[in-house]
């Protein structure tokens, strides 16, 4: 497969990536900055810098033409404004999404966030801002014509993947993931057609990630 990953040097982004590319797929990150170029590579993808802020639908739908799938992995990041949690984990995926229709990409997996589609109950600003872009990122997705499923994890951590999920469809219950079992869900959920069209939560649990994904 050719998968195109936006927001390609986020930590799960990488852990992907390295999934990926050792099954012998053909992966593409979209980077911001330069210097991450030699992160990708190192990690078995070609780097493209490109800013989904300061683009195209038609640059990236050039981008994507022949991909067999997109992933949106980007996310303003921690350290960011409630503006630019709109500009990048909103306008981001709903630009990577419309490049996606253009291009005919069968395709597109979304990172949400625990937390997505609920009243937020938090008096943060950003952590409001950060829900609510997630949110409507989700809904745009959702009418799009494309095969998606939307992946919402609870906490992350940088903690060894145990490859023992709770994957479930809402709603789920809280807890947190390591990142390195988020990226093998995603890339479970990229060959398994009875994921497509759902919303799906992701927490550590009992049960193998190929199994659970196979309930889905």
């Amino acid at each position: 497969m050719r998968i195109v990953i936006a927001g390609g040097h986020g930590k799960v982004a990488l852990l992907l990536t390295r999934l990926l590319a050792g099954r012998g797929d053909e992966v593409f990150g979209l980077v911001r900055n330069p210097a991450h170029t030699g992160d990708l590579e190192a990690a078995g993808a070609r780097p493209v810098r490109m800013s989904l802020e300061d683009t195209t639908v038609d640059e990236v739908a050039a981008l994507l033409d022949g991909a067999d799938a997109a992933v949106f992995a980007a996310g303003a990041g921690p350290g960011s404004g409630a503006a630019r949690k709109y500009t990048v984990d909103r306008d981001g995926s709903v630009l990577l999404a419309r490049a996606a229709e253009a291009a005919k990409v069968p395709r597109f997996l979304q990172i949400s966030s625990a937390g997505a589609g609920q009243p937020v109950t938090r008096g943060d600003e950003t952590w409001a801002a950060y829900i609510d872009a997630k949110t409507q990122a989700e809904e745009d997705l959702r009418a799009r014509p494309l095969d998606w499923t939307i992946l919402r994890p609870g906490s992350l951590t940088d903690e060894p993947g145990t490859g023992l999920v709770t994957l479930t469809e809402p709603p789920g219950a809280r807890g947190a993931i390591p990142r390195a079992d988020v990226a093998a869900v995603l890339a479970a959920v990229l060959d398994a057609p009875g994921t497509i069209g759902k919303t799906l939560e992701l927490i550590a649990g009992s049960t193998p990630i190929d199994q659970a994904v196979a309930v889905i």
